[in-house]
């Protein structure tokens, strides 16, 4: 069962609270809303999440907490490399078409091992890996050969993974709004925006590298 809130919260609004939150968690201040007993009692009864948040399924990336946010603020998908896969795709189609989320953030972060690995499978010799594992990281390579070409052909173990999942960042969110006539119409709309966001692990930084319906 769902419910929707009446307004609802622009993609613009969403966002920069969601910046707010994660300014509070890098200060070490963070207010831990809607995490009380009151809150989950609510919350049986329907769902009106803020945003959806598409990430790395990385431990040390805990949506909630990087974003100060708490039970039933964010409605998450994870994977390995934030991957856009089926199975994510239709998660979050489900979050705009139903629960009717203003905002996707797709959340990258440095040192991702998802994209070491589709690094390291384009250097000759490379180790064969396990078959889901290559699947899955499959749609990183494209990334990691665009970085690879601009350096100028060097060794692909001297290649920052950062640089990579940056490049292949932009390429999530290309793939969601081609694969996605529901998300891409949403945005066309102005009924949803879209955020990639590079998480820094020691700093607690969500930095954005690129946005789609957001004005700010």
């Amino acid at each position: 069962m769902t419910a929707t809130a009446t307004p609802r919260e622009t993609p613009d609004e969403v966002w920069e609270d969601m910046r707010a939150g994660n300014a509070r968690f890098v200060a070490g201040e963070p207010h831990h809303p809607n995490q009380d007993v009151e809150r989950r009692h609510v919350l049986a009864a329907a769902q009106t999440p803020r945003a959806a948040l598409f990430g790395c399924a990385d431990s040390r990336l805990a949506a909630e907490i990087i974003f100060d946010q708490g039970l039933g603020d964010l409605f998450v998908v994870r994977n390995a490399g934030q991957v856009a896969s089926d199975s994510a795709i239709a998660s979050l189609e489900y979050a705009v078409a139903a629960l009717e989320v203003p905002l996707i953030i797709v959340l990258a972060h440095d040192a991702c091992g998802a994209v070491r690995a589709a690094i390291d499978s384009t250097a000759l010799e490379s180790p064969e890996l396990p078959s889901n594992i290559w699947r899955l990281i499959a749609k990183i390579v494209p990334a990691a050969r665009t970085v690879l070409r601009e350096s100028g052909g060097v060794d692909p173990r001297q290649l920052d993974a950062e640089d990579v999942g940056i490049v292949h960042l932009r390429n999530t969110i290309d793939d969601l709004l081609a694969s996605s006539r529901l998300i891409a119409d949403a945005v066309d709309e102005g009924r949803l925006g879209i955020v990639g966001a590079n998480y820094r692990l020691s700093e607690g930084t969500a930095v954005p590298h690129v946005s789609v319906g957001i004005d700010g």
